[in-house]
């Protein structure tokens, strides 16, 4: 016999060998002999009070054993002389796309402007210590995406979008933790996942699809409004079938050439704001009730905070713990923060995106010429702002808390986890006014919300504006493009996810989808 129940364990308790054996021979009136084995399902933290308790779904084994934990099977036919389906873009969508199509006994053939995650590892280091921006190779171009390089949360809330348990258990097969499986919050953390992107690829290859690295589609051939043909930056062209289009939210290029041949857009609300930077220490304090070092068996705490101001919302966008800030510019003259964490998550400062939503029609009426790409406009605008704030480098404009919501110019700054450094600059004023004002009535009532978190220990660093897609490309609901047959809006960059995990399930969808026309 199987039960499932729910168990909760004190800090303590969880010291304790066998405690959640002993927590279910309780709960359920049997004699722990009867147990053969307690399976945990589920893990999550309750620091809501005083007293922080770990909350167990488990499975509970009465008078039979535990079976062998059985690997994820995923059926991969060989497919290097079926039928073609492109994909552009080789982030979690494109990944995920190619993968099911490899299911699905069809070929993927792959083309990602960047390179593979060990020569991208060239460009990191070179953003980060010689303020150089490779165009086509940095934080969010390249092998994996934006996620490889920039944290690995796998955490999300679109679970009515498809199958989020087969892309967890996916990702395990290729190499990651079954942990995540099991924590409410899952991550597989920068320093993680480039390996399990690579053995994404191995499998893709090994079952007979194609990965051009290094391979920028430039034009798109149509023909009475069919798809045909692709060019690449070396001026070769492809014919195609059906293509997956899963160039992330920040390949603008793609946006300007759709935009440029007539094809339909539309402009898409996102967020804008900065990254807020505490020690790691001080949210501990907050949501542990503790002081000092926070105990061993708790992982550095997190946050998630939102609050209306204006009639819009301010939120707390991809938080870090035990993180680091990273530059995140695809492009010369502009400086863009993102955050990570690596999978220990242990280092000594926190970070999180504090972000305010922009509705692109109503807030920016200067940049209505701009048709659908007005958000975009907007956007590159504020980060050539940074750009220029911070120094003319990567170096990024910041300022101490407290001083920027009391509009006063920080005479020295906190240490910092962004490697390229800061420079106090007075974002109260360098902030358009319906992000600054909004921020800076948010920062107040979040420090009310959370006793310790208002400080002048914490930094604000300009600008977090990659927050999604301020883009839209449309799609029917056989999730092609309404006007060009052929073309499958996908992930992030068509404005369909927000995150790795939804993504990649956005990405399967579309594979199944494409293979219709075939």
């Amino acid at each position: 016999m199987v039960k499932e129940i729910q168990v909760r364990t004190n800090l303590i308790e969880e010291k304790k060998s066998e405690i959640l054996l002993h927590k279910a021979s309780r709960k359920l009136g049997i004699d722990s002999k009867e147990i053969m084995g307690v399976k945990v399902l589920r893990k999550s933290i309750d620091a809501r009070k005083k007293e922080t308790f770990f909350n167990y779904k488990v499975a509970v084994y009465i008078n039979e054993p535990i079976p062998e934990n059985s690997a994820p099977i995923f059926d991969y036919k060989e497919v290097s002389s079926a039928k073609e389906i492109h994909i552009v873009g080789f982030g979690p969508s494109g990944m995920y796309a190619a993968l099911r199509c490899i299911e699905l006994g069809y070929k993927p053939i792959i083309l990602e402007r960047g390179k593979n995650v060990q020569d991208r590892r060239r460009d990191i280091k070179a953003i980060n210590q010689d303020h150089i921006v490779n165009k086509n190779s940095n934080y969010c171009y390249g092998e994996g995406g934006a996620g490889t390089y920039s944290d690995g949360k796998l955490y999300t809330r679109s679970l009515k979008r498809g199958d989020v348990r087969r892309i967890f258990e996916n990702l395990v097969y290729h190499g990651a933790t079954e942990q995540i499986l099991i924590d409410a919050h899952p991550h597989i953390g920068t320093n993680k996942l480039p390996k399990i992107i690579q053995n994404i690829r191995e499998t893709i290859l090994k079952f007979g699809g194609e990965i051009h690295f290094n391979t920028q589609v430039t034009d798109f051939i149509i023909k009475k409004n069919q798809l045909k043909a692709i060019i690449l930056k070396n001026g070769n062209e492809m014919t195609v079938n059906s293509v997956i289009l899963a160039t992330g939210h920040s390949a603008r290029d793609i946006y300007e050439l759709l935009h440029k041949k007539n094809i339909l857009l539309k402009a898409k609300s996102f967020a804008m704001g900065v990254r807020v930077e505490h020690p790691q220490e001080i949210i501990d304090s907050i949501q542990y009730n503790c002081e000092g070092t926070r105990n061993e068996l708790l992982p550095a705490a997190a946050y998630n905070l939102v609050h209306q101001v204006n009639n819009r919302g301010v939120y707390s966008f991809c938080m870090c713990p035990g993180g680091f800030i990273v530059p995140a510019a695809t492009d010369s003259g502009e400086v863009v923060v993102n955050g990570m964490s690596p999978s220990r998550r242990n280092n000594k400062f926190a970070n999180s995106g504090i972000v305010v939503e922009i509705n692109v029609d109503k807030d920016i009426p200067k940049y209505d010429q701009f048709g659908p790409l007005k958000g975009l406009e907007y956007q590159k605008n504020l980060e050539r702002l940074a750009f220029t704030a911070g120094g003319r480098t990567q170096t990024a404009p910041a300022q101490r808390l407290i001083d920027f919501v009391d509009g006063k110019l920080s005479t020295n700054l906190n240490e910092t986890s962004y490697q390229p450094g800061l420079n106090s600059s007075p974002m109260h004023s360098l902030l358009p006014k319906k992000i600054g004002s909004r921020l800076r009535k948010g920062f107040d009532a979040f420090g009310k919300k959370m006793h310790g978190y208002y400080t002048n220990e914490a930094n604000i660093v300009g600008v977090e504006s990659r927050t999604s897609s301020p883009v839209n490309i449309p799609r029917k609901e056989n999730l092609e493009h309404p006007e060009i047959k052929g073309l499958f809006p996908c992930g992030e960059g068509g404005g369909y996810a927000g995150g790795i995990v939804s993504a990649a399930m956005d990405g399967e969808r579309c594979a199944e989808a494409a293979i219709q026309l075939l």
